[in-house]
């Protein structure tokens, strides 16, 4: 009977239609699963719409996706995301209701969200074109399970509101039908953590039923015997397990950065026990890799270990776990030396015996501080760290040691109390230091090749603190290739006028900022852009970080005298073009590099200041004359290095109008020129955390400023103007101050205003 009777009374149209219903109903609850509802019973469904085109989908809450199937061939799959993108996917997520005149009206569809979007290849690639569209949610008591979709309604310009009714009741029965299917699926199947591997014919029965047999006689993981011994790829065991268990799986992978403020609670023989390690820590969550995610037992002894908001849990291969703890702990880099909470494990054993050795005694101990010496060194480069701090406490407290990555100190171990001295002697003799010498600070450098596995270097300062302890920081030195000018993310302004600056033949260029912002790296990027076969550059460092071929590169002595002035003297009478000085830090220093700049040479070299205008105040304090420094002064390149937001994880978002006033006053400039209006589609980027990242911050990235030695700025510095006078000059000539340069790169999703106000205030 054709059910549809568009011609028939009212009345009459009902009763038709709900016993096409109750028909079609009968035939939807005696369907032997869920495919047999969405292929073979679809046009069924569809004779009782007047519509052209019908598409039941069932919502995969796993993928949080709503896939259908159709027959073509082979039984063929369409998935959709569920999000405000697609109808059918608003509809699951809403559990609301669309009725859409015409599909291509993109007016029509941003009045229901603004996101709400219409994807034309299918009927590009069909030939169909879409016009109405209904999309009712199916829901299970308050659950949304499915979505069904009619397209294109027969002699109308949009579905009625009766089509509607009838649509519902139709999404009613699906419902129930869905769910009923779903829980016999559940009923029907048993599952074990290998029944991707059998249903996907990777694996048989009968070799199943062998692996088990082969690992209990061998006292070994099942999921090993698959692997070496029927070699089933790891990805298809680790997909297998991660169905099972419902969750991620992660392999094991050297790109995970080391979760030192973790790791520091735990013992790695105990987790190597349980097989479990922590990821990292992402939104506030613990993310743990264990190979069981079902035991309640280790998870309960997780969350008493390791106190957190929340938890995610992902399940790994037994040989995965031990590899990330091996690696995490340096167990396989460093075996002959042991890890580092098997040495601390050592040193506890000796504290029991309460011996507290000098430093200046051969000790059975001396080897275990070599040791523990070493593994610091080569985990903290390994961690991609810049400083290591050694702070060693008074009376019977340890000696607690710090790594500075990304800008951000973290806690790396403790040291018992007993070796905290031996600790710092051990540093001391590293770096040709006196170790009988505690009252006063000492500089001195350690050439880590002599004494462990890594071909780096390291500079060593010791401060005398209170209770006779000395704290020793070392700074890696990071060796390689200079970075190009062109890669170092400058504004247009910034980059032309600074390769203008350098094409100079005489004058003083100064890269300034507090230690560690990354001004010799961006001297030596200058150098690189102008090392040329025709140009002799000599430069003087304490220490040479960065070698590069073409440089004539010197190593100062203090302690014999070799000083920054005199080495700058010793230039002079070697037919320089380019000196380069590694710090300017007194009145001689910038003297010479004044009179050599006045002289036909090119000049470079670094300041402790915090900002561009500051540093030309600071000079003229030291006593420099004002007008050989105007006649001299080429540019002042001020920087900061700020964290960059983790592209792998970094989350868009569009800002409120409050947020981007409040950077358009931060920028306190000409914020229009930057080209970043407030609209709607106005994206910027926030930390979010991942497994490559932990806290959403990956690297750091320079903001500068650069002031020009224009004739304006010359005549400031000839009359000793104020810094605020030099600095609105300076502003007035084009240059973009060190906060203007971060909200620039706010905007372009590099960093966040949070980590730009870390660095700088102006």
């Amino acid at each position: 009977m054709d059910a549809k009777m568009t011609r028939e009374p009212n009345h009459q149209q009902k009763l038709s239609y709900y016993k096409a219903l109750h028909d079609i109903g009968n035939q939807i609850h005696a369907a032997k699963d869920i495919n047999e509802i969405l292929i073979n019973l679809r046009e069924k469904i569809l004779s009782l719409f007047d519509a052209d085109r019908i598409t039941i989908y069932v919502v995969d809450g796993k993928s949080k996706e709503v896939y259908s199937r159709f027959a073509a061939g082979a039984i063929q799959e369409i998935r959709v995301p569920i999000n405000n993108k697609s109808l059918a996917g608003y509809t699951a997520n809403n559990a609301q209701m669309t009725n859409i005149v015409n599909a291509y009206d993109a007016h029509e569809l941003k009045l229901i969200d603004r996101e709400l979007g219409f994807d034309r290849s299918w009927d590009e690639k069909s030939k169909y074109m879409t016009k109405q569209i209904l999309t009712i949610p199916i829901f299970y008591k308050k659950y949304v399970i499915g979505v069904l979709q009619l397209i294109n309604k027969k002699g109308g310009d949009r579905f009625s509101a009766e089509d509607q009714n009838s649509a519902v009741e139709m999404a009613k029965v699906l419902g129930i039908a869905f769910f009923n299917q779903k829980k016999m699926a559940q009923q029907r199947t048993k599952r074990t953590k290998f029944d991707y591997l059998t249903d996907n014919n990777i694996i048989t029965e009968s070799e199943l039923e062998n692996a088990i047999s082969m690992a209990r006689s061998r006292n070994v993981s099942i999921e090993s015997i698959f692997l070496k011994e029927m070699r089933v790829r790891k990805d298809d065991v680790g997909r297998s397990i991660a169905e099972y268990y419902n969750c991620d799986y992660v392999p094991f992978d050297t790109n995970y950065p080391i979760p030192g403020e973790l790791l520091a609670k735990l013992k790695p023989v105990y987790l190597k026990n349980d097989l479990w390690v922590p990821l990292g820590r992402v939104d506030g969550k613990i993310r743990i890799l264990i190979d069981n995610p079902q035991r309640l037992d280790r998870i309960d002894s997780i969350k008493s270990l390791l106190p957190a908001e929340g938890y995610e849990f992902a399940v790994g291969l037994r040989e995965d776990i031990l590899q990330f703890l091996d690696y995490f702990y340096g167990t396989r880099r460093m075996q002959e030396e042991g890890s580092i909470d098997e040495i601390l494990n050592k040193m506890d054993v000796q504290e029991e015996e309460e011996i507290e050795p000098g430093p200046e005694m051969i000790t059975e101990n001396d080897s275990i501080i070599v040791q523990l010496v070493n593994k610091v060194i080569t985990d903290a480069q390994k961690r991609n760290c810049s400083d290591i701090h050694i702070e060693p406490y008074p009376g019977r407290e340890g000696a607690e040691i710090r790594l500075r990555v990304d800008g951000q100190c973290q806690k790396y171990q403790t040291v018992p109390y007993h070796y905290r001295k031996a600790l710092v002697s051990r540093l001391k003799i590293m770096a040709d230091l006196d170790i009988s010498e505690r009252r006063k600070p000492q500089d001195g450098k350690i050439r880590f090749k002599r004494f462990g596995p890594l071909d780096i270097e390291l500079r060593v300062a010791t401060i005398p603190t209170v209770g006779g302890e000395e704290d020793v920081v070392l700074r890696i030195l990071q060796a390689g290739e200079p970075i190009p000018l062109a890669s170092m993310g400058l504004h247009e302004r910034d980059y032309n006028l600074l390769i203008h600056i350098i094409s100079k033949p005489y004058g003083i260029v100064l890269c300034v900022g507090p230690t560690g912002s990354g001004k010799t790296t961006t001297l030596h990027s200058v150098l690189a852009h102008i090392n040329k076969p025709e140009t002799k550059i000599w430069t003087a460092e304490d220490p040479v970080e960065i070698t590069q071929r073409g440089l004539r590169q010197v190593q100062v002595l203090p302690k014999i005298g070799f000083d920054f002035a005199a080495a700058m003297r010793s230039f002079l009478r070697a037919d320089p073009d380019v000196i380069m000085v590694g710090e300017m830090r007194d009145h001689e220093t910038v003297s010479v590099g004044i009179e050599a700049s006045l002289t036909g040479h090119l000049v470079f070299s670094t300041l402790h200041t915090n900002s561009a205008p500051e540093t030309i105040v600071r000079l003229l304090d030291m006593g420099m004359d004002p007008f050989n420094f105007a006649d001299a002064l080429l540019g002042v390149l001020a920087q900061r290095l700020v964290a960059t937001l983790c592209k792998s994880c970094r989350e868009p978002y569009h800002p409120s109008r409050a947020e981007y006033d409040a950077l358009a006053r931060s920028y306190a400039g000409n914020f229009d020129a930057l080209g970043f209006p407030y609209t709607d589609d106005l994206v910027l980027h926030k930390a979010k955390g991942c497994e490559k990242c932990n806290n959403g911050y990956r690297g750091r990235i320079a903001i500068v400023e650069l002031l020009e030695g224009s004739d304006e700025i010359k005549a400031l510095i000839q009359s000793k103007a104020v810094m605020e006078r030099i600095r609105e000059e300076a502003v007035k000539g084009g240059m973009t101050t060190l906060l203007q340069d971060g909200i620039r790169k706010v905007f372009l999703g590099l960093t966040d205003i949070q980590q730009v106000r870390k660095v700088c205030i102006k």
